[in-house]
């Protein structure tokens, strides 16, 4: 009797699994980072919003490419919008207006493009802010949060050249507001205008050109600036807030597979799905209600994107000073604020390795600080948050006036002193919280939280019963490390010989003081002192 060996074929998906894998190595690189570990916290979801609206504005644009024409050539509009028929305006407008009317969902789509870009921003800022915060960007991602605010200020200017295509009056007089920004630029102005638009204002090539760099050069950067940021962050490990198990060396959490990666991808449809009803119940953007650009018209009540709303806050706040030199006029109503700009934005991006130098501190920082155990830092966050907004209130002085019925000049002059004296109140304010929630958080380790309960004493005293807070929540409490301010040290060796010490060092000093001084942070409670208290002296 003879029997025979039946060798079956894998089926064609293993067998292409094999093959990638013989050339590619995708099974040990699987293997190896699928089941990463990813701590699972609520505020880092802040940063997969940006991310999902990213996607959602990569594939809405894509659509929309298929229709606009970017020309500013003349023609006659003849399209389904009556108002507007035999009007002359821009190619680009008309072909806005197609995708508007003409386009099977053009209209929603044109929507969840604009509010994706608006969303995108906001909470690429809520995301930033909550690194700061929580000082996330400590060694070793100081290189992450440069990658990270170059997506912000990308996508700024990202957003300034998408919503001028249209070609519209509210994009017109934006583009109008950036080429007089330009202009006031000491010498070079002019020329840079002439070489922006091809020639005087408006020129013919300026929405071909913002095409471009819209659609290919802008968004190409900053798609390798987010593989980038993400690689980092798989690197690097998550941080993680403090917690019983948690240290510098590990992550608590959950796999990437299956878990997190189907929660990810619930969360994706979740923001698309919340985006797509914004934009289906709420207009953005109507270019048909405000008509094609003509650079003698302004329309009213003309607003940027909140994005972009301080920087013309600066310059509307701004006193129209002028100097005149040698015949020429140097406008510094409009040069200062052009200057301040970068140089703010500059002083964020260069926030972390300031830190460093300050504190001394090059270890690495897997585990975040408590906004309430970094009171300068929360303070310093605060104080340029509100100096943000109170800009926003600046660059849309019109506006408050006229829905609150208010002086435009009262306006004007709130904004020009809180522009100064905002930020130094909220400084003051939030660093005098974060102490009193530092005392607070030191109250409840040694005594308890309290639980509503009276009790009476033998003697008749009334006292409030405290209940013993759980390790875990001790451990919270008490987990974040304090500095010592860095010192000068002598200034005299042992041989009498007197040393110079440098103006940097004393500045470093002095900072370092301002940070982790006797005035900001109160001394975590010594285990002595939890026993004394909590073995029963003073302790109810």
């Amino acid at each position: 009797m003879s029997t025979a060996t039946d060798k079956r074929k894998a089926p064609a998906g293993e067998r292409v699994a094999d093959w990638a894998d013989g050339r590619l190595g995708i099974y040990s690189l699987a293997k190896a980072n699928m089941r990463k570990i990813f701590p699972d916290h609520w505020s880092f979801m802040l940063g997969e919003v940006a991310l999902y609206s990213f996607i959602i504005i990569i594939l809405t644009g894509v659509y929309l490419t298929l229709f606009f024409h970017p020309s500013m050539n003349e023609v006659e509009y003849h399209g389904s919008y009556v108002p507007m028929q035999g009007v002359l305006m821009s190619e680009a407008y008309a072909s806005t207006l197609d995708i508007s009317f003409d386009v099977r969902g053009g209209l929603l789509i044109r929507q969840i493009h604009h509010w994706a870009a608006l969303i995108f921003l906001a909470a690429m800022m809520v995301h930033m802010m909550r690194v700061f915060f929580t000082g996330a960007f400590r060694k070793p991602r100081e290189i992450n949060w440069l990658f990270g605010f170059l997506l912000f200020v990308l996508g700024m200017f990202t957003g300034f050249t998408g919503y001028s295509l249209p070609d519209d009056l509210l994009s017109g007089t934006g583009v109008r507001f950036m080429q007089g920004a330009i202009l006031s630029v000491p010498i070079v102005g002019t020329y840079l205008s002439m070489f922006l638009f091809g020639g005087e204002f408006p020129g013919g090539d300026i929405v071909a050109r913002f095409y471009s760099i819209h659609i290919l050069l802008l968004p190409g950067i900053m798609l390798g600036l987010l593989v980038a940021h993400l690689i980092l962050v798989f690197y690097h490990k998550h941080t993680q807030f403090a917690g019983p198990g948690r240290t510098n060396n590990n992550v608590v959490g959950m796999p990437l597979l299956p878990i997190y990666m189907a929660k990810a991808g619930g969360f994706f449809f979740l923001v698309f799905g919340v985006i797509a009803v914004i934009s289906a119940i709420a207009t953005i953007n109507p270019i048909w209600a405000l008509g094609p650009y003509r650079p003698d018209l302004v329309s009213t009540g003309a607003q940027p994107d909140w994005y972009m709303g301080f920087s013309e806050g600066l310059i509307r706040v701004m006193p129209g000073w002028e100097i005149n030199l040698w015949g020429h006029t140097l406008v510094l109503g409009v040069f200062i604020p052009l200057v301040i700009f970068p140089l703010v934005l500059a002083s964020i991006a260069v926030y972390p390795f300031i830190e460093s130098w300050v504190t001394g501190d090059k270890r690495e920082h897997h585990i975040l600080d408590r906004p309430r155990n970094a009171p300068t830092r929360t303070a310093f966050g605060v104080a340029w948050l509100t100096w943000y907004f109170v800009l926003l209130i600046g660059g849309g002085n019109d506006l408050w006036a006229t829905h609150f019925h208010l002086s435009i000049n009262s306006i004007t002059w709130f904004v020009r002193i809180f522009f100064f004296a905002g930020p130094v109140l909220a400084f003051v304010i939030t660093k005098r919280i974060c102490m009193g929630l530092q005392r607070r958080d030191k109250d409840k380790v040694l005594h308890g939280r309290e639980s509503g309960i009276i009790k009476r004493l033998p003697h008749g005293e009334f006292v409030e019963v405290h209940e013993p807070l759980t390790q875990e929540a001790l451990h919270t409490l008490t987990a974040h490390q304090q500095y010592t301010p860095v010192e000068i040290g002598p200034t005299v060796d042992e041989n009498g010989v007197e040393r110079k010490v440098s103006r940097t060092e004393k500045l470093r000093a002095r900072l370092s003081k301002a940070y982790y001084g006797k005035d900001n942070q109160v001394a975590k409670p010594t285990v002595e002192e939890y026993k004394e208290i909590t073995s029963g002296h003073g302790h109810h």
